[in-house]
């Protein structure tokens, strides 16, 4: 059997006073994995608001006491990385052949050019195509 803490309030004051440490304690419990806030906040008799509003004083808290710059310590230098014997010359262009065009009369009014350097598999596709209409 398990011996439970129970407060009895006495006087006409409602409010009750929570040390730092019972808050801490609640809102640790608060942020466990598979905790529920709500079931948290039940079982202290409080409200579930309250609880969340302690939990946003107290990592306000906590996350202003990061000090905003870190020391940092410099030392020696990185060597110098290791320059090629030779740099390699760029890739020089490519000179492309001026294309001619090729007018090719379908019939019926219809014509089709194209350049010279086409693949012809893929000319010879669109002239299927073409034909069929």
């Amino acid at each position: 059997m398990t011996k439970q803490l129970v407060e009895v309030i006495t006087s006409v004051e409602r409010r009750r006073r929570w040390s730092r440490e019972e808050k801490e304690r609640l809102v640790a419990a608060t942020l466990e994995p598979t905790a529920s806030v709500s079931e948290i906040a039940r079982s202290a008799g409080i409200h579930v608001s309250q609880l969340f509003r302690w939990r946003k004083e107290l990592c306000q808290i906590s996350a202003s006491s990061i000090p905003q710059f870190v020391p940092v310590e410099v030392v020696g230098t990185l060597p110098e990385p290791p320059t090629p014997a030779s740099p390699e010359p760029p890739p020089a262009p490519r000179s492309r052949k001026k294309a001619s065009m090729v007018m090719i009369e379908l019939g019926g009014g219809r014509r089709l050019r194209v350049e010279s350097d086409i693949d012809t598999e893929a000319l010879a596709r669109i002239l299927d195509v073409l034909e069929r209409r």
